[in-house]
């Protein structure tokens, strides 16, 4: 069985050898900037870290940058909250199948927190059940999660619930994580924002919205493949072949789609939680990176 996490390391590592190893250090680190001031021991500077935390005098002994490790900045655990319900069995905006999207982006993280020296935990699931899966510390385990909402997916019959997945970690999860919720472009209703109001009084939240396909294809020219994809996964509607094409239709669409991405990123500023959205695997490690790099200008509770 072909293993999930190499096609994730290589794509990693394609993304490294552009920018460099370090960028992606940086930026993991500055997903965990202000968890705490309870001060533990010392260590050497890495890049990322905030020159507040450089203590001067140990510095001064040691010969080179040392900062001051609080007790939280030794071990975070990152919790993973994977819709996998039948909304994930439809196509990302790159026509590549969206569950593969969510599988790099929880496979980018889980590996820069293990080789932090962080561990991570996957909850799961849809409208009839939300399953937790033990705490990892090893690739073993981070393999073992990614093939669970491969699975989970692929045997998808019930509606997704952003919700359930939610509540169940509002109710259940007492530890402070950072929580890392991976779901489709769904509207935000007044349920989940209630649920992220109480939410991010106790965890560290950041948001991936997977986008999904364009329901109307630019051009009928684009091939019968493409067109035969164009089905809703819930009701198994096909959008009829005669509309796509249809440029007045395609910007209607558009336009509600902006106006509801604008709604989702008010909403999550407000919240000071952290939001990117992944459109394709070419651009995922990228978009990733630049979500965590954003984290270093939030004020954190």
């Amino acid at each position: 069985m072909a293993s999930l996490l190499t096609p994730v390391k290589g794509k990693l590592f394609i993304h490294s050898s552009r920018k460099s190893t370090h960028a992606l250090d940086g930026a993991y680190a500055s997903l965990l900037r202000g968890h705490s001031l309870d001060f533990d021991d010392l260590r050497a500077y890495e890049y990322g870290d905030q020159i507040r935390d450089i203590d001067w005098k140990a510095t001064a002994r040691h010969g080179s940058p040392v900062v001051r490790r609080s007790l939280a900045t030794r071990m975070h655990t990152v919790l993973f909250a994977v819709d996998t319900g039948l909304s994930m069995t439809a196509l990302a905006h790159d026509d590549t199948p969206k569950k593969d999207l969510a599988i790099l982006a929880v496979g980018v993280l889980g590996l820069l927190a293990l080789r932090h020296g962080d561990d991570f935990c996957l909850v799961s699931g849809d409208s009839t059940a939300v399953r937790r899966r033990e705490i990892g510390r090893s690739e073993a385990a981070l393999e073992h999660a990614l093939r669970t909402i491969d699975r989970a997916v692929d045997a998808a019959e019930a509606p997704s619930d952003r919700d359930a997945l939610l509540s169940y970690i509002a109710r259940t999860i007492a530890r402070r994580m950072i929580v890392v919720v991976l779901t489709d472009d769904t509207p935000l209703g007044e349920e989940t924002e209630r649920l992220l109001r109480r939410l991010r009084v106790q965890h560290d939240v950041l948001w991936i919205t997977l986008r999904d396909a364009e329901p109307i294809l630019d051009s009928t020219g684009s091939g019968t493949g493409a067109l035969r994809h164009r089905r809703d996964v819930g009701s198994h509607w096909g959008v009829p072949e005669f509309l796509h094409g249809d440029a007045e239709l395609a910007a209607e669409l558009h336009a509600a789609d902006a106006v509801e991405e604008a709604h989702r990123e008010s909403l999550l500023r407000s919240l000071a939680i952290t939001h990117v959205a992944l459109s394709a695997q070419d651009e995922a490690v990228g978009a990733l990176l630049t979500m965590l790099d954003a984290r270093s200008h939030v004020r954190h509770g």
